[in-house]
C-alpha cells in the first residue's frame, strides 16, 4: 500500500513539474513573440561618401538595428572594392531600423544632417562616382517618403540637390574589412561629425494638435484655462515645482516633447523652472503686454498652447534663460517610462549621451 502512494505521489509531483514547465515555456513564447511583434524592421540604403563614416553614424541613431556596407546600383551584380570604378557602384550602407522607433521620414533626415547633397561625385576628402550620394529604396511608399524628404531640404539649397533616387539593384555586401571599420579602427578616416547623431530631430508631425472639442475632454479645466486661455496657476501649490525626478516634460495637450529634467533648475519662483528646451524649435514665443507689463509668451510649437514666460534672470552659466513654467500645461514624463510612452529617443537628453 505504500508503495502505491509513493507511486501515486511521484506520478503528481512529476505532472506538477512537467504542467510548470510548459507555462514558462509557453511564458517564454509568448514573450518571444511579444518582442517580435513590437519591432517593424524595415530596410534603406544610403549613399554618403566613403561608408565607413555613413555605417558608424547609422548605428548611432536611436531606432537603427544594423548598418552594414556594401555596394549598390552599379552596372553588374557582383563586384568588390578594387573594381567599384569600373562597376559604377556606390559605396552603399544597408541601413536596417525599428518602424516603430523611427520613422523613414527622420531616418532621412538624419542622413541628410552629414552629407552635402548638392555635391556631384565627392564628399568630404573623396573624389570619384563611387562616393556619390544617393537613396535606394525597394518599394513605391518609401520612394514617396524619399522624394518628399528631398522636396523638404531643398529649401535649404540654392544649388540643386543631386542625391540620386532609385530602385536598389546589385547590391553587393562589402569585404569583412569594411565593416564596423570604424569600431576596429577608432582614429581612421571619418568625413563626417558622428555626434551629429545625438542631435534631437522632434517631428511636429508626430504630436498633432487636437480639436477644441477634444482639449476640452481631455484636460482639466485648470490645464484648459492655462493652455487655452493664458490664465496662470498659483504659484508653490502646483504638481512641478519642486519635482526633480529624472524624466522629460511634454506638452499637455499633444505630448510633444518640451523641457529635459536635465535643464531644470530651483528658481525660488514657485513654477516649474527651466535654462532651455530640449530643442529650440519646439517653443515659439509671442509679445505679451498684459497687466501693464512687458514679458515673453512661451507657447509650445505643434498645440500652440500657453506655457508660461521667458525670463534673463537664469543662470549666467548655463545661457542666462529662465523658462517659468506652468505645471498645468505640461505632462511629466519619468526616465524609466520613456521607452513604453514612446519618447526612448530621448532618453539621451536626460541621462547623457549613449543610444
Amino acid at each position: 500500500m505504500k508503495k502505491l502512494n509513493f507511486s501515486i505521489l511521484a506520478l503528481l509531483v512529476c505532472s506538477v513539474n512537467v504542467m510548470a514547465n510548459n507555462k514558462t515555456n509557453n511564458q517564454m513564447e509568448h514573450t518571444m513573440m511579444t518582442q517580435t511583434q513590437t519591432e517593424n524592421l524595415q530596410h534603406i540604403y544610403l549613399a554618403g561618401g566613403c561608408f565607413w563614416g555613413i555605417e558608424a553614424y547609422m548605428e548611432k541613431i536611436y531606432g537603427v538595428k544594423d548598418a552594414v556596407s556594401g555596394y549598390a546600383n552599379g552596372k553588374t551584380s557582383q563586384t568588390n572594392y578594387q573594381l567599384i570604378g569600373k562597376t559604377d557602384h556606390a559605396e552603399t550602407v544597408k541601413v536596417t531600423y525599428d518602424a516603430n522607433k523611427i520613422s523613414l521620414e527622420k531616418l532621412l533626415k538624419y542622413y541628410f544632417q552629414v552629407i552635402d547633397p548638392t555635391s556631384v561625385n565627392k564628399q568630404g576628402n573623396d573624389r570619384g562616382r563611387q562616393y556619390r550620394t544617393g537613396v535606394y529604396y525597394q518599394n513605391d511608399m518609401d520612394k514617396a517618403v524619399v522624394l518628399k524628404v528631398i522636396e523638404q531640404q531643398q529649401k535649404k539649397y540654392q544649388d540643386k540637390i543631386q542625391v540620386e533616387v532609385e530602385p536598389l539593384k546589385n547590391y553587393v555586401l562589402a569585404e569583412d574589412y569594411h565593416q564596423d571599420y570604424l569600431a576596429k579602427n577608432p582614429n581612421g578616416y571619418c568625413h563626417i561629425d558622428l555626434e551629429k547623431a545625438n542631435n534631437v530631430i522632434i517631428d511636429p508631425n508626430d504630436y498633432p494638435k487636437p480639436s477644441d472639442k477634444e482639449l476640452k475632454a481631455k484636460l482639466t479645466p485648470l490645464q484648459y484655462s492655462v493652455t487655452q486661455k493664458k490664465n496662470t496657476e498659483h504659484s508653490f501649490s502646483n504638481e512641478y515645482w519642486d519635482n526633480f525626478k529624472d524624466g522629460i516634460y511634454v506638452d499637455v495637450t499633444t505630448g510633444e516633447p518640451l523641457f529635459s529634467s536635465m535643464d531644470k533648475f530651483e528658481s525660488g519662483c514657485g513654477w516649474p523652472s527651466f535654462t532651455k528646451p530640449i530643442d529650440k524649435d519646439v517653443v515659439n514665443y509671442d509679445d505679451d503686454t498684459s497687466f501693464n507689463m512687458v514679458r515673453t509668451e512661451v507657447l509650445s510649437r505643434s498645440g500652440q498652447a500657453h506655457l508660461g514666460h521667458v525670463f534673463d534672470d537664469g543662470p549666467k552659466d548655463k545661457g542666462g534663460l529662465r523658462y517659468c513654467i506652468n505645471s498645468a500645461a505640461i505632462k511629466f514624463i519619468p526616465l524609466e517610462q520613456m521607452e513604453a510612452e514612446g519618447y526612448g529617443y530621448l532618453i539621451n537628453q536626460v541621462k547623457g549621451q549613449t543610444k
